[in-house]
């Protein structure tokens, strides 16, 4: 009697490289022979560990239980299981990205926890920077590094822009700051231009920070080997209407989907909970005081054990940040530049932009010290200018914006109704809370409750922003799917009525989603049409506050002044975004608001052509690449054959003529290199291979 043959699952292959498993097989044992038999083998990209084990399992179960005539079939079925694997380890991974005003951060959950990626040169952020310079375009690190040498062609500092008004008095002050330019587009849009490629372009705050975001994708794919669509992009907690739309169209552009607006201080407090392991007894009262390069926000939310967050106020102020400190280090070392040599260097853009950078690396250093020098050799017509800059000076200059942070930091706990006392934690988010006088500020307002620094406030946002994204998408464990979110609204939403006074209809911190009707009647005889104007803000006076838009409803039958009544609806969603429909009782009529372009958001149709104007200039830059690896390659052959003739005694050991021919090649080489800086790939590639023949003899 034949021994039967058992099915072994053999062939489970691990990449220890990436902890991930690439393969799976199955082989059959044959009892005669003694060995086995591999009955199919298929590799997949990457499998689900899980989803693959049930799978081999219950093939495995089957394939036992046949008779053997019928395990043809079973074993005909393994593509299909891998297939089945494939399909749950190949989903595109949803990402969370902290889209920052001086630095962005990209993370992903994976493994049951959350891994921050580092960029192509290693580092956990990115300098948010865009340089467009005389052959390519720089993002990242490279756009910082060359700032200072090309300043009015690095763009930073998107996110003050992005949103706005040209005619917005913090734009217009921001201008006189910054070394790029920026004009007004159609319909009072700010728009940046530069000169690339010897030819001026002209770029709106949207396309830069799409270009930043794409770089961020980009970073992830090559850290996860695989194609990214979804993100969750956080925002400032008071970023308003237009600018949380002008964010998501950024996204759209760099070829992202979108799928949460999360406010920072709000992803910073999943962070924290998830820092803790959600180890929460009854209810914890939090403070997320998040001030970063050019924002500053505060939350107070509380948190309640199986990882319940229910926001309670937030407060803060789109404008204040890192940033503002940097900017006063430079005024000051402007004036004392002048008041010693008695000459203005305002003017001076490359010299600003230096001053800025060793005065943005002197900020730093006096948050460990107290004592610092700005060194610059030739800063301005030649001079060399020193001076010592202490943290005592630095504190005088930014105690204005510090006793803000505290006010504001008052607002919050009075829009919550709630004591100090009653708070439970404090948590530090943003690069800027590094500042020891903001931390002394703090502990002070919290009569001497310590700060908690246990999470990286450069990297808390993008950690919050990926678990979230890994909820979003359903690819996380127990402890985030569990994860229940209450987020608030941080600004009244309001209408326009009679005498410019602004009728506030969901009012700020209200609990989000959320959804409010109003009644409005006609305040004229025979009135035929209503105009609704759209504002977002705190102010008394409609006009002061942020205009989302304006649209006007029709078709009102005549009655006398009173009688007809309009509904307006007003609705905001997980993002924070509004769509307001308004409704004529009498007839059901009913009208939607689209905020457009003109209103502050973008058309579907500039969407599209920036989509377009992305992918080109990605092209572009891979096109560079290609030709700057190109030109390198061409470049170290020709070292690298230069010093071999050098190093290994070549003329003492080739003939003579062919040791002739390859130093003329060398030579010729080098000075075609030098005259044809714009040579193609293919010339490079092909000059390449010419000097390689031409050399070979010699060794």
């Amino acid at each position: 009697m034949e021994a039967p043959e058992e099915v072994h699952m053999c062939g489970v292959l691990p990449n220890l490289s990436r902890r991930r498993f690439v393969g799976v097989g199955v082989g059959v044992r044959d009892h005669r022979r003694g060995n086995i038999t591999e009955s199919g083998f298929h590799f997949v990209s990457t499998v689900n560990t899980y989803k693959m084990s049930l799978i081999l399992q219950l093939w495995s179960f089957l394939f036992n239980k046949m008779e053997k005539k019928k395990r043809f079939f079973c074993t005909s079925l393994l593509p299909i299981l891998n297939l089945m694997a494939v399909r749950g380890g190949d989903e595109s991974p949803a990402i969370g990205i902290d889209l920052g005003t001086t630095y962005s951060c990209v993370a992903v959950w994976r493994r049951d926890r959350v891994e921050i990626i580092p960029n192509d040169q290693g580092n956990r952020i990115t300098p948010s920077s865009v340089a467009f310079a005389d052959e390519e375009r720089l993002i990242g690190d490279g756009a910082k590094n060359q700032a200072p040498m090309n300043p009015t062609n690095t763009i930073f500092d998107a996110k003050r822009l992005i949103g706005r008004r040209f005619s917005d008095p913090i734009v217009q002050n921001d201008m006189k700051l910054w070394p790029f330019k920026v004009i007004e587009g159609p319909t009072d849009t700010p728009k940046i231009v530069v000169t690339y490629k010897g030819q001026e372009k002209e770029f709106l705050a949207e396309e830069i920070s799409s270009m930043i975001l794409y770089k961020m994708k980009e970073t992830a794919e090559a850290y996860l080997e695989k194609t990214v669509k979804d993100a969750v992009v956080t925002v400032p907690a008071y970023f308003n209407d237009s600018q949380r739309q002008a964010t998501k169209d950024a996204g759209t552009i760099a070829g992202l989907n979108v799928i949460r607006l999360i406010n920072e201080p709000t992803a910073a407090a999943i962070a924290y909970g998830l820092d803790k392991d959600y180890n929460i007894i009854g209810k914890m009262n939090v403070v997320v005081f998040d001030l970063g390069g050019g924002t500053f926000d505060v939350s107070l939310l509380t948190m309640a054990e199986g990882g319940n967050f229910e926001m309670k106020a937030v407060a803060g102020d789109t404008h204040l940040g890192g940033q503002d400190f940097d900017n006063r280090m430079v005024t000051h070392c402007v004036q004392e530049f002048k008041r010693r040599w008695n000459k203005d260097m305002t003017g001076n853009q490359r010299a600003l932009g230096r001053l800025r950078s060793a005065c943005e690396k002197a900020k730093r250093i006096l948050s460990c010290t107290t004592q610092t020098s700005i060194e610059l050799d030739c800063l301005h017509e030649g001079i060399d200018f020193s001076m010592k800059f202490s943290r005592a000076k630095f504190e005088e200059l930014n105690m204005g914006s510090f006793s803000n942070c505290i006010s504001t930091l008052e607002e919050c706990l009075s829009d919550a109704k709630m004591d100090k006392t009653c708070v439970h934690k404090v948590v530090l988010v943003g690069g800027s809370t590094r500042i020891p006088k903001i931390q002394s500020m703090l502990v002070e307002f919290f009569n001497g409750k310590e700060l908690c620094k246990s999470l990286n406030p450069d990297e808390a946002v993008a950690y919050g922003a990926a678990v979230m994204a890994a909820k979003l998408s359903g690819n996380s464990d127990n402890r985030v799917r569990d994860l229940v979110l209450y987020d608030v609204t941080p600004l009244s939403l309001g209408v326009k009525i009679i005498n410019n006074v602004m009728r506030v209809v969901i009012p700020r911190n209200t609990p989000i989603p959320a959804k409010m009707t109003k009644n409005l009647r006609t305040t004229v005889d025979n009135q035929s049409a209503m105009n609704l104007d759209v504002y977002q803000g705190e102010r008394s006076r409609a006009t002061d506050n942020h205009l989302l838009g304006k649209f006007s409803i029709s078709g009102i039958p005549c009655a006398p002044k009173g009688v007809q009544l309009i509904r307006d609806c007003y609705e905001i969603d997980a993002n924070g975004i509004l769509t307001i429909t308004a409704e004529i009782l009498s007839t059901g009529k009913t009208k939607k608001l689209t905020i457009t372009y003109k209103n502050g958001r973008l058309s579907q149709e500039e969407i599209e052509k920036m989509v377009k104007d992305a992918q080109k200039y990605k092209q572009e830059d891979q096109e560079f690449q290609k030709q700057a690896d190109a030109r390198n390659a061409l470049e170290d052959c020709l070292y690298n054959m230069k010093n071999m003739i050098q190093e290994y005694n070549i003329k003492n050991t080739a003939h003579p003529e062919n040791l002739k021919n390859a130093e003329n090649a060398i030579a010729d080489m080098t000075c075609w290199l030098a005259e044809n800086k714009d040579a193609s790939v293919d010339e490079l590639l092909h000059k390449k291979v010419c000097l390689e023949c031409v050399c070979k003899p010699i060794f």
